[in-house]
């Protein structure tokens, strides 16, 4: 893959670094893919789709589609799986299964890392790293939970059979999120996985047959909006969980108005990352790097939206362009990449029509230096500067590597401008303050506010959003709330 040069000095003369990919032999892909429903692998009625690695656009595998009556021989094995088996079963002892889960994801994690890169277009690094240690230490977190439940404020009784459906930009941690909670509550599972990104869900299903986990406690529909659709909309499903855009989020909680489900959305973001003129420069600028190209910028909670305090405006711009002509953009297998490919062509779209809209509104565009691939959905790191409030790419998510810069003088006009948007999710602070910290956190109507770092998640601290970025927690005690009656 092509990549921006990252070169340094020997003799007086620049090299870049030399390629250091990790193996895919490690992944047993195999052609086609069915439907993991009661425990087992299964061809689905309707028609299959082809999953594709969009950093080359080879096709990975092809995968069932599945229509309303496989959705629903699902949820029916999960409802049997809940009513004879899991619901009934001492919480010690399901902990044994979700310990068991959490282990072998760790014994499989290079497997999986390579899988999810190869499927998603993420760097290794990333997936390595980030996405499967933590969807391990999310079953570990639940595992303890399964037990204490009393203990947690919010009931023993689970809510039944549990509808989820996940997005393409954290395939494998998405997954981790929403069933170690419901499993650990004793509910039972139908996930349905981003159409672009389910081959660590398929491999998942593998691990849960490798863990011994009852039939029907965990099952797996693959497919596209209608899949997901069937799912949520099922009569004999008890609680919805949803990862994704704020329409379709609007749509679902539209769909299940007046009925008895229980209901969590986390949606879209336009987070402010706030820098006052006494943060740690060279910190911040990694902050910021970090919150915006970090996956790509498939991040519902990137920093897409700088605010800097005026009087550092042009040390820290100059900072943070040095530091993104470092970054390497290519072949997501590759241990040196830092942005690796955007998820689909689709997206890639998406991101090139915002950036558009960018240059007419007048905004200043710069973006890295690099040749890109020509094969595969490519985007360079990018930033605009002399943004303004009414500019669409300081209001609009553009789930991609684009970064609006905006400026403030005090810390009042800093909180109206980074509360100045329909969404709600999160939020970051720079300064050496500590009591400038609280005041802003106790301001910024953001579900999660991060000080002097960004992207910091845990399994043990509860996640979510106001206003357009949904409602409900998940992660943390407060994360098995949904999950019980």
């Amino acid at each position: 893959m092509a990549s921006s040069t990252s070169t340094s000095t020997s003799g007086g003369s620049p090299f870049e670094y030399a390629p250091a990919p990790e193996s895919r032999a490690i992944v047993d892909l195999k052609p086609s893919y069915g439907l993991f429903v009661d425990g087992d692998f299964v061809d689905g009625r309707g028609r299959s789709f082809k999953t594709i690695s969009p950093a080359t656009e080879e096709v990975l595998a092809e995968v069932a589609e599945a229509d309303e009556a496989d959705v629903d021989a699902a949820v029916r094995a999960a409802r049997r799986a809940h009513t004879r088996v899991w619901g009934r079963m001492p919480g010690k002892e399901r902990a044994k299964y979700l310990f068991r889960i959490a282990r072998i994801i760790q014994e499989r994690a290079r497997e999986l890392a390579v899988l999810e890169s190869l499927d998603n277009g993420k760097p290794i690094r990333e997936s390595r790293d980030v996405d499967v240690p933590t969807a391990a230490a999310h079953f570990f977190y639940y595992a303890g939970w399964a037990d204490k439940l009393e203990y947690a404020g919010y009931g023993t009784t689970p809510v039944g059979v549990a509808g989820q459906v996940i997005p393409w930009n954290f395939p494998l941690l998405m997954l981790a999120w929403k069933v170690a909670p419901a499993l650990a509550c004793g509910n039972t599972v139908v996930l349905k996985p981003a159409e672009t990104t389910p081959l660590t869900a398929l491999l998942f299903a593998e691990i849960c047959q490798q863990a011994d986990l009852p039939p029907g406690v965990v099952n797996i529909v693959t497919g596209a909006g209608a899949t997901g659709a069937a799912v949520v909309s099922h009569d004999d499903v008890d609680k919805v969980a949803f990862t994704g855009s704020t329409g379709v989020g609007r749509s679902i909680a539209q769909a299940v108005a007046g009925t008895r489900k229980k209901v969590t959305l986390e949606l879209g973001g336009k987070a402010a990352n706030v820098v006052f003129d006494d943060a740690p420069l060279d910190q911040a600028v990694e902050g910021i790097v970090d919150g915006i190209f970090f996956n790509q910028g498939h991040v519902c909670c990137a920093g897409s939206r700088l605010l800097v305090q005026e009087s550092v405006y042009d040390e820290l711009l100059d900072r943070l362009k040095r530091r993104m002509s470092t970054l390497r953009v290519g072949d997501p297998l590759d241990k040196n990449t830092d942005v690796g490919a955007i998820n689909s062509g689709e997206q890639l779209q998406r991101i090139r029509e915002l950036s558009e809209v960018g240059d007419a509104e007048g905004a200043e565009r710069w973006e890295v230096a690099c040749d890109l691939p020509t094969t595969g959905f490519w985007f360079p790191p990018t930033i605009f500067t002399g943004v303004s409030q009414a500019h669409r790419i300081a209001r609009e998510e553009i789930f991609g590597p684009v970064l609006s810069v905006l400026t403030f003088r005090t810390p009042h006009e800093a909180v109206e401008k980074a509360n100045n948007t329909p969404y709600g999710l999160s939020a970051g602070i720079w300064t050496e303050k500590g009591s400038r910290i609280l005041w802003m956190a106790d301001q910024l109507r953001a579900g999660v506010v991060w000080a002097n770092t960004f992207n910091k998640f845990d399994a043990t601290s509860p996640f979510g959003g106001y206003k357009e970025s949904g409602y409900g927690r998940e992660g943390g005690r407060h994360g098995l709330e949904g999950y019980l009656r």
